[in-house]
């Protein structure tokens, strides 16, 4: 049996999130999907947020379970006792950024390997910042097929939520 470590911070999950996560899933006997709790990023969700999202975007896979986490990946893999971390890699840049972080991470962590699986083509531009950013900037509809159908309604609702604040404050 082979546990398998997803790390990321999911804000939010996109199509391409749960096709690495199903191919990680039928490749390993178990696979926790770790959302962190405080990465140095703008945070659109909130970690329990980011958690809901991806958990119910991976309902259908059975041996699949999503939890936060906090601290370095490496302990918390070590924690859930994970041999594997799953990384994807969307184009030849991720590669340079991806190969540094798991040479660190084998020097925290020896017995710990990473694999790298390649992005499906149809996914190989999305990132969870463009979405974000196309959401905020009104092209909510643009992304609707990048982004299970949950999501889509939580990133507008969200955007409703922060537009409505910030008239609040504008009108102060």
């Amino acid at each position: 049996m082979i546990h398998a470590l997803y790390p990321g911070s999911f804000d939010p999950a996109t199509r391409g999130h749960v096709d690495l996560a199903t191919r990680a899933a039928s490749l390993f006997s178990k696979l926790t999907i770790g959302v962190y709790d405080s990465p140095a990023k703008s945070l659109l969700f909130s970690t329990e947020e980011r958690v809901d999202l991806m958990a119910k975007a991976v309902a259908h896979l059975k041996n699949v379970e999503v939890v936060s986490y906090t601290g370095l990946t490496v302990a918390f893999a070590r924690k859930i006792n994970a041999k594997v971390m799953i990384r994807g890699l969307r184009m030849g840049s991720d590669f340079d950024a991806e190969f540094e972080l798991s040479l660190m991470n084998r020097r925290l962590a020896p017995d710990l390997d990473t694999v790298c699986l390649m992005t499906s083509q149809e996914y190989e531009f999305v990132s969870s910042s463009l979405i974000k950013e196309a959401a905020l900037l009104g092209g909510g509809t643009c992304i609707n097929d990048l982004v299970p159908d949950h999501v889509a309604e939580a990133l507008k609702k969200k955007i409703s939520e922060n537009k409505l604040l910030l008239d609040n404050i504008n009108g102060l």
